[in-house]
């Protein structure tokens, strides 16, 4: 088993969306980008995942522009481009499905590296209504003053 170094988080996604299933894919990105990744830019806080003629991407994750790149400056407008996601064709068309029929969404949970390679878990999602997120603050209160 390959050992997998956690680049970025969305702890956020968790307490807004009921997740409902996972998927792991590779993410599509130019030498300089994956550089800054490895340097530890990266975030995919406000980002989500959408489905576009048989295509995955993620749209509005952030990359900081790399610092000791030949290429200086042309980044910079592209800090917040939509990347592609790669996955089979089958899931594809799988998540396709259920995203038009039971209205849900796809939510980047985690990025991380598994091996040399860059992967993020997306999540089939359902938006949790105000009193589902007021429940898992109760619920979390509650944890804490049992320990």
């Amino acid at each position: 088993m390959e050992k997998q170094k956690l680049v970025a988080e969305n702890r956020r996604a968790r307490f807004e969306y009921e997740i409902l299933q996972t998927y792991e894919a590779g993410i599509v990105l130019t030498g300089d980008e994956i550089k800054s990744v490895r340097a530890g830019h990266f975030s995919i806080v406000d980002c989500y995942a959408y489905i576009k003629n048989g295509e995955c991407f993620l749209r509005n994750s952030y990359i900081k522009e790399y610092e000791n790149s030949f290429n200086a400056g042309r980044m910079a407008d592209n800090t917040r481009r939509n990347r592609k996601l790669l996955l089979h064709a089958e899931e594809i068309e799988k998540l396709r499905k259920k995203i038009e029929t039971e209205n849900l969404t796809l939510v980047p949970t985690k990025a991380y590296f598994s091996g040399s390679n860059l992967k993020v878990e997306i999540a089939l999602a359902r938006g949790k209504k105000l009193y589902d997120k007021r429940e898992t603050i109760k619920r979390r209160e509650l944890d804490r003053k049992i320990k």
